[in-house]
């Protein structure tokens, strides 16, 4: 256990000597686009092939973000020794009240979920541990300052999520502990964990504030119509091939940041690999249409041909989402929605 232990030292050295390097690049910078490149391919590759990995999909993305200096050995050793921790919280739990068949899956959410959001002693080969809890990050929530602050990674190393990086770890322990009615789902700007139970149904894991709220606080935001939620816009169970494909997403998203460039077609393929295996992805729809609206303004005077082409097709992409029930949802009223489950528990909480 003791070198177990220091292998996972060593992924924290090495990720936080990654947070502190370079994050930025000029758009020729071409030993990071062709990390991009290789991620887009290993992606496309699981995808077309179906050997699935939602997993090794977000370390390709966060990886390429840094150049291909991270350690999948590593990233995995972290995972696992999560996965390990979960698996001893599992041994504790006892479920008296609950006698449904599926009662060994409510346990591994549980500890899952312990794991992730409470302090928990865990007592094995004579010797007793106390892992803290993930927390969620307010600061810089949407990553405009820092993309990092998405990722898994940074939140292996400083115990700091949100909404996007916490319930991306909470699948990872899922897949780990073989978790077969848990599911990661939509809202705007946001990402949440769906279960099920024979006993009680579907129910909500919230790991931002770490509590189970009903379907009416995920309505309360005012930016989910009926109409979004038929379409399978929002609050839909996402399949294992629609996860790997968002990941494309999230690697447009991180090229973007890095090389501000959208011309040289990368943001699009993304885009357009993400909707190939996930049509209604609604925030890869307005993500490529925002993409196609800057290069709309790029060529507007230089080529009016082009620039009416990539008008259409963008104007297309709006009226689509306006169709499938999509309301844009302001930074502002994000904010107070997640406060909301905090200060009104009893209220939206199950």
């Amino acid at each position: 256990m003791t070198k177990y232990l220091l292998r996972i030292f060593a992924s924290f050295v090495l990720i936080c000597s990654c947070f502190v390097s370079r994050t930025s690049a000029c758009p020729n910078d071409d030993s990071g686009k062709r990390a991009y490149d290789s991620a887009f391919s290993e992606i496309e590759s699981m995808l077309h092939t179906n050997q699935l990995s939602f997993k090794k999909a977000v370390f390709a993305v966060e990886n390429a973000f840094f150049y291909d200096t991270l350690s999948y050995d590593l990233f995995q050793d972290k995972i696992q020794y999560l996965a390990f921790l979960v698996k001893e919280q599992y041994k504790s739990i006892s479920l008296n009240s609950y006698s449904a068949a599926d009662s060994d899956m409510v346990r591994k959410n549980l500890a899952i979920f312990e794991v992730l959001k409470d302090t928990c002693k865990i007592i094995g080969s004579g010797k007793t541990r106390y892992h803290l809890p993930f927390t969620y990050d307010f600061d810089d929530f949407f990553g405009n300052e820092k993309w990092t602050n998405m990722f898994v990674t940074k939140l292996l190393v400083t115990n700091k999520g949100n909404c996007h990086s916490l319930p991306y770890l909470y699948k990872m322990l899922s897949d780990e502990m073989g978790v077969r009615n848990a599911w990661l789902s939509f809202a705007p700007n946001h990402i949440y964990i769906k279960n099920h139970c024979q006993q009680t149904g579907w129910y909500n894991t919230e790991l931002t504030s770490g509590q189970f709220p009903i379907d009416g606080w995920i309505m309360a935001s005012g930016y989910v119509s009926p109409d979004a939620v038929r379409s399978g816009i929002y609050m839909d169970t996402l399949s294992d091939q629609e996860l790997v494909a968002n990941c494309a997403l999230d690697l447009a998203k991180g090229y973007e940041k890095k090389y501000r460039t959208y011309t040289d077609s990368f943001i699009i393929k993304c885009c357009d690999l993400t909707l190939k295996y996930h049509p209604n992805n609604i925030n890869a729809i307005i993500y490529k249409a925002e993409t196609l609206k800057k290069m709309y303004l790029n060529y507007k005077n230089e080529n009016f041909d082009l620039a009416t082409k990539i008008y259409l097709e963008m104007e297309n992409l709006y009226v689509h989402a306006l169709d499938l029930g999509y309301k844009e949802m302001p930074e502002k009223m994000y904010r107070e929605w997640l406060v909301a489950i905090s200060k009104e528990k009893g209220k939206y909480s199950n």
